[in-house]
């Protein structure tokens, strides 16, 4: 993972083009060339549509600045499949508490495999691929057992080691995708050299691997290492039906540069054999960068960059990162105490030592004391994100909203942060449910999905989950606050009828995103059940027309 190319100079395309003077299906001298992905010829007719049915919509180059990265190879829509691949290997995150090694579920040590002795669920789990072809039978011819931790809910060392023997016995396994996907990926192990996380790696996985599991004689230091930075700098995090998170390997969706403003998303099907699918969400040019996002995209730039900078090893210095209002959300913005319109604003965004000023008075203050206070702020925020869903969790975000009024913006990170979760405490919280709301918690609810959706469609724009979920929240306090004012006469029948096509229109755009979701995630569950929400929603606007 990289920053973004930025129109560096062109070296080459790392990527076989055929001969254009070829058909590419029968070989035979070809009269045309695809004017989408221009990287083929066909005959006309049916080789024509073989090739369109299969064309490319990427190709990868080289530049000095990045190396590798995508473009659009024709004009993508919202929603369009770029390409979908496997994992090279998947496993738990370095910081990971133990997890059933074959579902990767939560485990309390009830149960172990019965021929290694780590953990798993049971025999199903102990007999699945991911782990009985792989650590399983190292472990076995090592006789290495696994220490029951004290807390089976804290970081385990010991699960350290497993994905980067898993990926390091890929090498052995499919050495022809290593040669042509893995080779060439970045581990940053110069910059990495220096840090705790190399020393501890150091004894968890290179002296555990090499000496207690015999592997010595197959894997050198260099290479253990180089598989631990892979995954580091590159493996993207997949969410388990459990409510686990581990990480998994692609090598061709590695290949996108990173942008604070991605124009593509993924979605892993871990039934699927984690299988990764890559869309556009937003329409993409022919010949466009194509950028994924290593962020959260709510967070602000000095989170975003420090993160970017201490774990994937480069300083991004995308638009969003360059401007200091986040293209206009203030995200990172504070408020002015010295003056009443003021915004304290870093002058160079891309310098975390440099000053803060109001941009109505004089003031200022040092890059250091705008991070306290960040740090400050967001440790608060992230304590409430313990407290269960309830009548707690609602006030407690509000009085945290209250609290920090005049020294945030008021689309500040952590006050859009309290807004996403109170967009689903009202309506879903017990005591907020959505029967239960008064009339100024539904409008409430629907400012704040409003409020969200603008930050959203800056910094995450298109079909994106969080666009998705905030939508389907949106179109229930539309369509309640309607129905009540049609109750008490506020408004005609056809003024009723408006605002439920109004919640229809917002409720189908929900659908369009959410069902390009897993269905066994939380936003593709949520997507099934809008769209049966909108054909309810849609008979009852034909009824009202009848």
């Amino acid at each position: 993972m990289r920053p973004g190319a930025g129109g560096g100079l062109l070296v080459a395309a790392a990527m076989t083009l055929h001969d254009l003077t070829s058909c590419a299906v029968c070989t035979q001298p070809a009269t045309q060339q695809c004017d989408a992905c221009q990287l083929v010829a066909y005959c006309p007719g049916e080789h024509e549509e073989q090739h369109r049915a299969k064309c490319p919509a990427y190709k990868v180059l080289t530049n000095v600045a990045v190396g590798r990265f995508a473009v659009a190879a024709r004009d993508l829509a919202a929603g369009e499949s770029i390409f979908s691949e496997l994992p090279v290997a998947v496993g738990p995150k370095a910081d990971s508490s133990p997890l059933c090694l074959g579902c990767h579920g939560l485990v309390d040590g009830s149960a172990s495999c019965s021929r290694c002795g780590w953990p798993v669920c049971g025999p199903g789990c102990e007999d699945s691929p991911v782990h009985a072809a792989a650590e399983c039978e190292v472990f076995r011819a090592a006789g290495v057992a696994f220490q029951p931790p004290q807390d089976w809910t804290e970081t385990c060392c010991q699960m350290e080691c497993v994905t980067p023997l898993r990926l390091l016995l890929s090498r052995e396994k499919c050495p022809g995708r290593w040669t042509r996907e893995v080779d060439a990926m970045q581990s940053n192990d110069e910059r990495r050299r220096d840090l705790d996380a190399w020393r501890a790696e150091q004894v968890n996985v290179v002296g555990f691997l090499r000496d207690r599991c015999g592997l010595a004689d197959r894997f050198d230091e260099q290479s253990i290492h180089r598989a631990c930075g892979l995954l580091e700098v590159n493996a993207f995090e997949i969410r388990m039906v459990a409510g686990t998170t581990i990480r998994g390997l692609y090598p061709q969706t590695a290949i996108l540069s990173h942008n604070c403003v991605a124009n593509t998303s993924h979605t892993i099907t871990p039934q699927s054999d984690y299988r990764l699918t890559l869309r556009a969400t937003v329409a993409v040019p022919r010949d466009a960068e194509l950028f994924s996002s290593y962020t959260y995209s709510l967070d602000p730039t000095m989170v975003r960059r420090q993160h970017l900078s201490s774990g994937k090893f480069f300083d991004c210095r995308c638009e969003r990162c360059r401007d200091p209002t986040e293209l206009g959300t203030h995200l990172g913005s504070l408020k002015c105490n010295k003056c009443d319109p003021g915004l304290i604003l870093a002058s160079d965004p891309l310098d975390p030592g440099a000053a803060w000023r109001c941009t109505h008075c004089e003031f200022s203050t040092s890059g250091a004391a705008a991070a306290r206070v960040m740090q400050v702020v967001r440790e608060e925020a992230a304590a409430l994100d313990w407290l269960p869903p309830g009548e707690e969790a609602v006030e407690a975000r509000e009085k945290l909203w209250r609290k920090y009024r005049s020294v945030l913006h008021p689309r500040h990170s952590v006050v859009t942060g309290a807004r996403l979760a109170l967009s689903q405490l009202y309506g879903r919280a017990e005591g907020y449910h959505l029967d239960e709301l008064p009339d100024i918690l539904l409008e409430r609810k629907a400012d704040i999905c409003r409020d969200l959706l603008a930050v959203a469609d800056v910094v995450e724009p298109g079909l994106t989950r969080l666009r998705g979920m905030t939508l389907y929240e949106l179109h229930a306090p539309v369509m309640v606050f309607a129905k009540h004012r049609h109750d008490y006469g506020e408004i005609s029948a056809a003024e009723f009828r408006a605002k439920l096509e109004e919640a229809a229109a917002i409720l189908q755009e929900a659908v369009r995103i959410l069902l390009l979701e897993d269905p066994l995630t939380p936003e593709g569950a949520v997507g099934r059940v809008a769209e049966q929400s909108l054909q309810q929603l849609r008979a009852s606007i034909a009824s009202l027309a009848a």
